[in-house]
Formats: C-alpha cells, structure tokens, sequence
C-alpha cells in the first residue's frame, strides 16, 4: 500500500486495467498518462514483451467513469518536438458492447515529426542524388563536347560580343551627343508641325463650313443627270439621237451641206448668174453647170 502511495497510484481505486500491443513502444515509460480528448484518465502500468515475435504488451488502466466501446482505439503519439511517447484513446460509440476490464484495444502508432521528415525527405534525398548524378553525366559529356578546339571558338565569340556591346555603346553615346546638340531645332521642328497640325484642322474646319457635302451632293446630281442624258442620246431620243442612230438624216444633211459649198462657190465665180441687172436690154447668158457640180455625173 505504501508503495502503491509513492507511485501515486490510488488505492482503492475505481480503474479497469486494458492492453494494447504495439511492435515498438518507442521509449514509452511505465507512469506516462492516458488521455482521452486530451483529459487525463489513466497511467501506464507496465512494457514488456508480450511473446517471441518481438512484440510488446502495454498494460495501462483507465478510470470506469466514462464508458467507451471495446472497438475504440489506443493510439501510441509523440508528447512533444524533443522526444517522449504517450498513450490517447480514440473513444468509438457505435452501440456495441462497452470496454471491460483485461479488455485488449485495437493499437495504432502516430508517426512523429522525425518520422514524417524521413518519409518525406527520403523520396526528395533520391530524387536530389538522382539530379545530381544527371549533373555529373551532363557535365561530363559537356565537356567531352567542348574540346580545345570549341573552346578556343566560344572564347573568341565572347570576345566578339563584348566588342560588339562596346561598339553599341560608343553608338548610343555618339547618337546621345548628337540628340543633345540638335536639342533646339528639334524642339522647333516639333513646334512647327504642332502648328501645322493646328493649320489642317483649320482647314479641315473651312471646307466642312464652306458647304463642301452639299457641293459634293450637287456634283453627283449633275453627274447621275449627265448619265441619263447620256443614256437617251444612246438609246436615239431627241435630236442628238436620232442624229447619231439615223444615218439617212446625216447623209442628207451631208449632201445638203456639198450642195450648199457648190451653190456659194458658183455663187463667187459666176455672179451674173444670180445678179443680173440689164439698162440696155442685153440678153442673160446661159447657165453653166460647176465642175463639180453632182449633175455632171448624172449626165
């Protein structure tokens, strides 16, 4: 009883002893507190080796107050960042039987911090050994590609670049000065086009108010009324066009107008003909035809 006193163990207790089996405890230590929902209700009664497969038989007890199922798991979890093992029951309530005492739990073992680093860190550690040996492979091959030759070749091409930029350079700074010294006739040259932009747009203003859409809508009136007029001299109606389809009334005209020449030109050469005024009675001579004269051809 004294004893049981010094490991604060109650006496006349109201505790049912359980058991759970795990096949490593990680340094779980006999006196370490049970806990349900982070309420501490029972201490670890003993570690030991359950038979000769390795496993290990933890014996704990738990206060009787609070009823749980016997399917409720224990949970073997790390206490904190440094190290040290504690046991928590999951309490299940599915309506079954509830836990008795020298029942044994269903176990489950959390990983701690430093277990999930490993299993984490290991597949990134290969895949980091892997990149590095690529690493090697490629630089090895590399430089097996990039003999004395090569080299020699991508040396000069550097130096080329850096001759090239140098160049480059020079060319910003030259074209920098020149920008500066030219800095007076191309703020002027930038006015002036300001002021003839100012000038368009003045004059852009004059034509719309000078009525240039209606001079323009007048002209296309003009012109669809040229067409039409157009379009009947074609087609033959009016004088126009019965002048340019009727080839009769041309060749008369054309004959009219011969006749007319020959009549002027007997007209000039034979005036008596026409004008013939006699005081003393003398006889008027006989009509002779022109030369050219149609009557001729007749005969």
């Amino acid at each position: 009883m004294g004893f049981s006193y010094l490991k604060s163990d109650p006496i006349f207790d109201n505790n049912i002893t359980l058991y759970a089996v795990y096949n490593n405890v990680g340094g779980l230590q006999t006196g370490t507190s049970v806990t349900i929902n982070g309420f501490t209700v029972g201490k670890v009664k003993d570690v030991k080796f359950k038979d000769k497969t390795g496993d290990l038989l933890v014996t704990f007890n738990v206060n009787n107050d609070f009823a749980f199922s016997k399917n409720s798991i224990v949970e073997l979890y790390d206490t904190g960042i440094i190290g040290g093992k504690g046991l928590r029951i999951n309490p299940i309530f599915d309506g079954t039987a509830n836990v008795q005492d020298y029942d044994t739990l269903v176990s489950n073992t959390r990983l701690g911090i430093t277990e999930l680093l490993q299993q984490k860190l290991n597949p990134l550690q290969l895949k980091v050994e892997g990149a590095v040996s690529n690493a090697d492979s490629l630089l090895m091959n590399f430089n097996d590609i990039l003999n004395e030759k090569t080299k020699r070749d991508l040396r000069e091409s550097i130096s080329g670049l850096n001759s090239l930029v140098k160049s480059f350079q020079n060319s910003a700074s030259t074209l920098n000065g020149l920008l500066e010294k030219n800095k007076g006739q191309l703020d002027s040259t930038i006015i002036n086009i300001n002021a003839i932009t100012g000038n368009f747009a003045k004059l852009s203003d004059s034509l719309a108010n000078a009525g240039l859409a209606e001079t323009m809508r007048s002209l296309q009136s003009t012109v669809s009324n040229l067409d039409l007029l157009l379009g009947k001299i074609e087609k033959g109606d009016g004088s126009l066009g019965k002048l340019m389809k009727n080839e009769e009334l041309y060749d008369n005209l054309a004959n009219a107008s011969r006749e007319l020449d020959l009549l002027l030109q007997d007209f000039r050469l034979n005036p008596k003909r026409y004008v013939n005024v006699s005081v003393f009675g003398k006889k008027q001579k006989e009509y002779e035809l022109p030369e050219n004269d149609p009557a001729h051809k007749n005969e």
